[in-house]
């Protein structure tokens, strides 16, 4: 196992991280603009990855939208925008999101605290915690943390539809050259009944 480490945020921190998304999706979605962090809490300059989830409250909670990255590339705060507007911009959920839909969509923030390449997932996995990266062979896929306890997924299942995401056999994570990359971090988002953001 080979492990990085990256953030940590204080709740105060991660509301304004869902706060900046929120604004990045609207600014995206009524004006096609790019949102600036502007003046940024200290912990949005550390260089790490970011992910931005849109799920709908309508119907099923379908998700409209999730996109971002592990990878230690841009300060915080960039990430955060700029993972907001992928998701917003339909690459991920299948079409872009619409005005309308502003006042229905969650959004939610997984700012990256460290990676680890596994070579046993089923022992090292925790539900609810880690995200899943799968690459091999030139395929790459990954899952939000919080979609398997969501969907009552066992950690053999979360593996294998993270394997079919990236367009592989569902078990390809058993492959000794596949590589495993378990994504810890923290998970922030906005409430559905419209109160203070929640930390999960």
């Amino acid at each position: 196992m080979s492990e990085a480490k990256a953030a940590q945020l204080t709740y105060e921190d991660g509301a304004r991280a869902v706060e900046l998304a929120r604004e990045s999706v609207e600014a995206y979605v009524l004006q096609g603009q790019r949102e600036q962090p502007g003046s940024m809490r200290d912990a949005f300059y550390t260089r790490t990855g970011a992910f931005v989830r849109l799920q709908s409250t309508r119907g099923r909670g379908r998700m409209r939208g999730c996109a971002g990255s592990y990878r230690e590339s841009d300060q915080l705060g960039h990430a955060i925008v700029e993972a907001a507007i992928r998701a917003a911009a339909g690459d991920t959920g299948g079409s872009e999101l619409e005005p309308k839909e502003l006042d229905s969509v969650l959004v939610s923030t997984y700012v990256v605290s460290g990676v680890t390449l596994t070579n046993d997932p089923v022992a090292d996995l925790e539900l609810g915690r880690h995200g899943v990266a799968i690459d091999h062979d030139g395929h790459h896929g990954w899952l939000y943390p919080t979609i398997p306890v969501e969907n009552g997924w066992s950690k053999e299942r979360y593996l294998s539809r993270v394997c079919r995401k990236a367009g592989l056999s569902p078990t390809a994570w058993q492959d000794d050259n596949t590589m495993v990359t378990l994504i810890d971090g923290q998970v922030f988002r906005e409430r559905r009944d419209g109160g203070s953001v929640e930390q999960l």
